[in-house]
């Protein structure tokens, strides 16, 4: 009620979602500064969703953002923020660099976030092995998914020795 402006700003996520607790710091006191305080880290998108400024703090906000090497991402019929699962930087099942799939097309298509060519929104998301932590297949356009491309290796004396008894069940791995 009573309110003119409630504009929402989105912050285009590093690849695989890491901060610093000094990035982190930093999007606080700019959106303290310019808007409302409130935030959504990491909505539906994967953007940090900052909730609540005027139009004319827009601008500045932007500008601050940007002198702290942070660009806005992507909303509306436009390209999306690209994003990617954590990838080979913490997971061990990925198959292929997601986090470099996802840099690669932000820096190729940036453009398209902010100058939309597109007709309707279209999203690109990569993970690292079928497991799919981005929920690619389900919240992209483009899905980009790592997939394991040999044959499947098996150590049947392992497997004797484990239906045998002589490995404890411990989620798959093998040692005392």
């Amino acid at each position: 009620p009573e309110v003119a402006h409630f504009h929402t700003m989105r912050i285009n996520q590093p690849t695989g979602k890491f901060y610093t607790t000094e990035q982190l710091r930093k999007v606080c006191d700019i959106w303290e500064k310019f808007g409302s305080g409130m935030t959504n880290m990491h909505g539906s998108t994967g953007d940090v969703i900052l909730l609540g400024t005027t139009t004319d703090n827009l601008e500045p906000c932007f500008q601050a953002l940007a002198h702290e090497d942070m660009d806005i991402g992507g909303s509306g019929s436009a390209l999306r923020t690209p994003a990617s699962c954590v990838g080979k930087s913490r997971c061990e099942w990925a198959c292929i660099d997601s986090q470099a799939i996802i840099y690669d097309l932000t820096q190729t298509f940036q453009d398209e976030l902010h100058r939309p060519a597109w007709p309707y929104k279209f999203k690109f998301k990569s993970s690292g092995c079928p497991n799919d932590c981005v929920a690619s297949i389900a919240r992209a356009d483009c899905s980009i998914i790592g997939t394991w491309r040999d044959d499947i290796r098996i150590d049947q004396e392992a497997v004797k020795a484990y239906a045998g008894g002589e490995f404890a069940p411990n989620g798959g791995a093998h040692g005392a």
